[in-house]
C-alpha cells in the first residue's frame, strides 16, 4: 500500500509529489526568513499569495524558536501557522533552520551557542590576522551537536504528523539551509584536524570506485585522480589514504573532507526526523561559480553568487561536484536542490536532475521577470516539482503572472510524459547602447528553441513584430500519442512553427489554431474562445503568442494583437507530393 501522507512517486509524467492521493504541481514561493514565525504577520500574506496563484509557501521553522530551553518545546506559533495555511488552501514546505543556515549557526538556541565545550565551533585560518579564529558555526564533527539537532528535528516531525498527517498541509521539509563553511576551505579545529589526518574512510573510497554513475561534475573536478581510486580502494585495511592523495592537494581535499562530514551530520538529523514522519526531505545548495568572470559582468559582489574557491562559496555544501559524497552519506534525503539566482539556469537544471533519480526542485530563485520566465524551462523541460522565488511575501506579481497559466493548464502538464513537453524563455534584448547583455544577470538563453516530437519538429522563436521583439516564455505540450501533430501552447512573447521530418514532405503548415480559455465552472476544462487564422498565424506559417504590449516600432497596422488568454491549441499538418 502506498503511504497516505505526502510522498514522491514515479509516474509516467516523471517523479511527482503525491498529496491526498493525487499528483500535485507545486506553484511555490519562499517567504522571507522570519515571516513564518508570526501568525499575525502571515494573516495578511495568505490572501495575497492566493491572489497570485501561489499554492505552496516555503518558510522557516527555527531551532531557537521551538526549543528555547533544552528539552522544552513550544509549537504554538507553528501550529497556528499550519491551521491558517490549511484554511487558505495553501501547502507548506517547512525549512528547518537548525544547526546551519547559510553555513553558520545563528538559528541554534542560546543554550547551544553559549556551550562551546559541549558544542565546539569551527576554527578557520584568518589570513589577514595570521592566526586561527573561532566562528559561529557548530563543527560538523560535533556528535553532540548532531544529536541535539536530531532530537529537536524529530520532535518537530512528530508534531507535524500529529496535527497534519490526515490533511497533508505540510508536504515537504528542507533539512538545514545552504550548508558548508564560509571563510575557509575546511574546519581547522583540533578535532577536525585529527579527523583529516586519519584519511578518507574506506567505505567512501570503495563507493566511489564501485559507483558507475558518478556525476559529470565530479569527473571533471577530479578527473586526474580517478585512475588511482580503484588501486587505493583495494589497499589493505589500516592503510591511510589521505584526502590529498585521493582528491588532490589544497582546497579540493578540504572541500571533499567537509562534504563528507557535513553530509554525515545532516543524515543524523534527517534520519531522526524521517523515523518520526517520513515526509519528502531535501537540502538546498549555495552554488559555486567555476568561472567567476561569468558573475563579474553582472556588477554583483561575487560572494552573493558563489566563487570558484571553497570558502568563498560554502565549502562542503551539496554542489554537483561533491554530490556523490552527499548521496552516499545522506540516504534519508530524497533529493538535493539548487538555489538558483545567477547561474546558467539550464545547466543547473541538468546538474540537479542527474543521474535521473534526483527530481528537480528549486527552493530559491529570483522573483523578478528574469527569474519568472525561467520557471517554464524547469517545469516543462525538466519536470520540476516546483520553483520558489525568494521573498514572495513582498513581491509576488511577476511569478503570479506565470503561475496563473501553469495553474490553468496543470492538468495537461501532469498528464504528459517528459518527452511530450518543452519549456523556453526569451529575455529582453539589450539596447543598442548596451555593451553586453550583462544587465540580465546571467546568459540570456537561446534565440531559437527546438524539440522533435515523433515525426515533427517544433520551432520556437520570439513573437513576430515590426518593431522591437520583446521578452517571452512558455511551454508546448504534445496532445495525444507520440505521433500526434496536435499541441497545447501556453505563454506569451513567442511564435511556434513546425517542420515535418518524414521523407518526401514538401510542405508543413498549421491546420487549425484555437485560442482557449478556462471554464471555471467545469473542472477548469479548456474551451474554445476564438478560431485563430490570418494575422494570428501569419497565414498558416506560425502561431503567434504575443506579449501584452507588442512594440510595433511605429508601423501603422496592428498585425500583432496583444496577448489575451495566452493559451492555444494548434494542429500542424504535412503534405508529401512524391517528388
Amino acid at each position: 500500500m502506498p503511504p497516505t501522507h505526502p510522498h514522491l512517486a514515479s509516474t509516467p509524467s516523471g517523479t511527482r509529489l503525491i498529496v491526498n492521493g493525487k499528483p500535485t504541481l507545486l506553484l511555490p514561493g519562499e517567504l522571507h526568513n522570519s515571516s513564518l514565525s508570526s501568525p499575525k504577520y502571515m494573516s495578511t500574506v495568505w490572501p495575497a499569495m492566493k491572489a497570485n496563484h501561489i499554492n505552496t509557501l516555503l518558510g522557516a521553522v527555527t531551532w531557537e524558536m521551538i526549543e528555547p530551553a533544552e528539552g522544552t518545546f513550544d509549537f504554538t506559533a507553528l501550529t497556528q501557522i499550519i491551521l491558517d495555511a490549511r484554511s487558505h488552501g495553501i501547502h507548506l514546505v517547512l525549512l528547518w533552520f537548525g544547526s546551519y543556515k547559510n553555513g553558520i549557526s545563528t538559528y541554534a538556541p542560546g543554550w547551544v551557542k553559549r556551550d562551546h565545550v559541549r558544542f565546539p565551533r569551527v576554527r578557520v585560518w584568518d589570513v589577514e590576522r595570521g592566526e586561527h579564529r573561532t566562528i559561529e558555526m557548530i563543527s560538523p564533527l560535533c556528535g553532540e551537536g548532531a544529536q541535539a539537532d536530531a532530537r529537536a528535528f524529530a520532535k518537530l516531525m512528530a508534531h507535524i504528523k500529529e496535527i497534519d498527517e490526515e490533511f497533508g498541509t505540510v508536504v515537504m521539509v528542507q533539512v538545514e539551509n545552504e550548508t558548508g563553511l564560509l571563510g575557509d576551505s575546511r574546519d581547522r579545529s583540533p578535532m577536525a584536524q585529527e579527523a583529516f589526518e586519519r584519511g578518507v574512510p574506506l567505505e567512501l573510497l570503495r563507493h566511489l570506485c564501485a559507483h558507475e554513475n558518478l556525476h559529470p561534475r565530479f569527473k571533471e573536478r577530479f578527473a586526474s585522480r580517478l585512475p588511482a581510486l580503484e588501486t587505493l580502494a583495494n589497499a589493505p585495511e589500516g592503510k591511510v589514504n589521505t584526502w590529498e592523495t585521493i582528491f588532490g592537494p589544497g582546497t579540493p581535499a578540504d572541500e571533499a573532507f567537509m562534504a563528507y562530514h557535513i553530509s554525515r551530520y545532516i543524515e543524523t538529523v534527517a534520519s531522526a526526523g524521517k523515523a518520526r514522519y517520513a515526509l519528502p526531505m531535501y537540502t538546498n545548495t549555495w552554488l559555486n561559480f567555476d568561472d567567476p568572470s561569468a558573475l563579474d559582468m553582472t556588477g554583483y559582489p561575487i560572494v552573493v553568487g558563489g566563487g570558484a574557491r571553497p570558502g568563498i562559496y560554502p565549502s562542503g555544501g551539496p554542489c554537483p561536484h561533491v554530490s556523490d559524497i552527499w548521496r552516499f552519506n545522506a540516504p534519508s534525503l530524497d533529493f538535493l536542490a539548487p538555489d538558483l539566482y545567477f547561474h546558467d539556469y539550464e545547466r543547473v537544471c541538468v546538474d540537479y536532475t542527474f543521474p535521473g533519480t534526483n527530481p528537480l526542485f528549486i527552493p530559491e530563485q529570483r522573483r523578478d521577470a528574469h527569474g519568472a520566465r525561467r520557471v517554464w524551462l524547469a517545469y516543462a523541460s525538466y519536470g520540476a516539482l516546483g520553483t520558489a522565488p525568494f521573498g514572495v511575501d513582498t513581491g509576488a506579481e511577476e511569478i503570479g503572472r506565470e503561475y496563473k497559466l501553469l495553474s490553468q493548464t496543470s492538468k495537461y502538464h501532469l498528464e504528459s510524459t517528459p518527452s511530450q513537453r518543452m519549456g523556453f524563455f526569451f529575455d529582453d534584448l539589450p539596447d543598442s547602447s548596451s555593451p553586453s547583455c550583462a544587465s540580465s544577470g546571467s546568459p540570456r538563453g537561446k534565440e531559437q528553441w527546438t524539440k522533435i516530437f515523433g515525426n515533427i519538429e517544433v520551432i520556437i522563436e520570439r513573437a513576430f513584430v515590426f518593431g522591437k521583439p520583446g521578452p517571452g516564455a512558455g511551454m508546448v505540450i504534445q496532445l495525444g500519442d507520440a505521433d500526434s501533430y496536435r499541441f497545447l501552447v501556453v505563454g506569451r512573447g513567442f511564435q511556434v512553427r513546425f517542420r515535418g521530418l518524414e521523407d518526401g514532405i514538401t510542405f508543413t503548415g498549421i491546420l487549425q489554431a484555437l485560442e482557449k480559455e478556462v471554464d471555471e465552472d467545469n473542472d477548469r476544462e479548456l474551451r474554445t474562445l476564438r478560431v485563430l487564422n490570418g494575422d494570428e498565424t501569419r497565414s498558416g506559417e506560425s502561431l503567434i503568442m504575443p506579449n501584452e504590449e507588442p512594440d510595433y516600432g511605429g508601423f501603422p497596422i496592428a498585425v500583432t494583437i496583444p496577448a489575451r488568454t495566452c493559451i492555444a491549441e494548434v494542429e500542424a499538418y504535412t503534405i508529401s507530393e512524391g517528388y
